[in-house]
């Protein structure tokens, strides 16, 4: 634990949950009546979460508030690389948290830095990823900083004990004892994890999904929508062109409703665990499905692979935390140069909770009828027997060689 002696001023990274409201008093209490500088970064979590925020952390006794807009940052420095690389980690999790936690992480470090803290504190539990990667953050941005993580330090084990903590103080929370689900938001997904959620023998509960349609109950008739690229990055929706956020926001109205983005996920935790989360994540599923059809018709064959190979590579580092580091930032040179020419258009159809791609154009397709056809060709097939014979020839050799032993 941090000594209370070097702590004058902290700066939280705020959320104004039930743990970040309950670390303002307990760094006041346990560090001599410290300032407590609260910043929170807008990712597009909803003004239901950040109005009044100000207001609430002044009333838990923080000495500042500031919520400082990065839904721009957000999307065109983080997200959208990972959907140029098509990043998941463990094949499923679009990565929605990892993804904002850098962002976030350096919007307090700015923050820190000007009003002059003298320490970094978040509100990360001690068996989670996140502290991983506020911290690795912090570390890139702000080395010389004092780390403090209440959740490793405090004698709180539960939400509950959390709860009567606040109850205690006057801390006014959302959370209840009956429904103690812990969600992130931002543009690109939500997360629900707690409660019944926990148990990964537990089907789950109806009440948890908030933004996508129980695909049983989606329309009975597809929808489609048509979205645009440019290099790699989404720039339109059904011809119109939209920035970042307002195009993520359309792409999650249009495609909600139809019960796509669902995902219901045990995943490693970096930290060793297993541990049972769900995620809906609409209009991230759609640009997914419609620039892997882009790439397919724009990249040649060895490009693709190789993209492929590193997304498994890039997503790890995404969640793992590591998105200020060299490899990090060399991946994503490889793959905006790789999606140089992926620009143009896919039409994907939503029905009961899937997205398909039905259809990709583009000018710089590398598809070509005159090679592809089954009809009269360019292409000479007699070609093909010189190459078989070459390409199976160490096979004819090892054969031939068990035959002569």
């Amino acid at each position: 634990m941090v000594k209370k002696g070097d702590v004058k001023s902290v700066a939280l990274a705020y959320s104004g949950g039930l743990d970040t409201s309950i670390i303002i008093p307990w760094l006041k209490e346990h560090y001599d009546g410290c300032q407590v500088h609260t910043t929170c970064g807008d990712v597009g979590q909803g003004d239901d979460e950040l109005a009044g925020l100000e207001e609430k952390a002044r009333a838990s006794g923080a000495a500042s508030c500031r919520i400082v807009d990065c839904r721009r940052e957000f999307l065109e420095e983080v997200v959208w690389p990972c959907v140029m690389s098509r990043a998941v980690y463990e094949r499923r999790y679009l990565l929605g948290t990892s993804m904002a936690r850098p962002i976030l992480a350096r919007a307090q470090v700015d923050y820190a830095l000007e009003v002059g803290a003298d320490s970094l504190c978040h509100g990360c539990t001690g068996k989670g990823n996140d502290q991983v990667r506020f911290e690795l953050a912090y570390q890139a941005l702000a080395p010389d900083l004092t780390v403090i993580a209440p959740w490793r330090d405090w004698e709180i084990r539960s939400r509950e004990e959390a709860l009567a903590y606040a109850n205690e103080r006057g801390i006014p929370v959302t959370a209840t004892r009956e429904k103690l689900y812990s969600r992130d938001r931002n543009l690109w997904h939500i997360s629900h994890e707690g409660g019944d959620i926990e148990d990964p023998g537990n089907a789950p509960p109806d009440d948890a999904w908030m933004l996508t349609a129980d695909p049983k109950q989606a329309p009975d008739q597809p929808a489609t929508v048509r979205v645009g690229f440019e290099r790699g990055v989404p720039i339109s929706i059904d011809g119109a062109a939209l920035d970042a956020a307002a195009l993520l926001t359309r792409l999650n109205e249009t495609a909600a409703p139809h019960g796509v983005g669902r995902i219901n996920v045990l995943e490693n935790r970096l930290v060793g665990m297993k541990s049972r989360g769900l995620y809906e994540t609409p209009g991230g599923t759609v640009l997914y499905e419609a620039i892997s059809g882009l790439q397919a018709l724009v990249l040649d064959r060895d490009t693709l692979h190789t993209l492929e190979t590193l997304a498994h590579r890039f997503a790890e580092l995404v969640y793992n935390g590591k998105w200020f580091c060299p490899e990090r930032e060399a991946l994503e040179a490889f793959f905006r140069k790789a999606n140089e020419h992926v620009t143009g258009e896919v039409t994907v159809e939503l029905y009961k909770g899937s997205a398909t791609a039905l259809a990709a154009t583009s000018p710089f397709t590398l598809f070509r009828d005159d090679l592809a056809t089954f009809g009269d060709s360019s292409y000479r097939q007699k070609d093909a027997e010189g190459f078989i014979r070459l390409y199976g020839l160490p096979l004819r050799v090892a054969a031939e060689r068990r035959t002569d032993s």
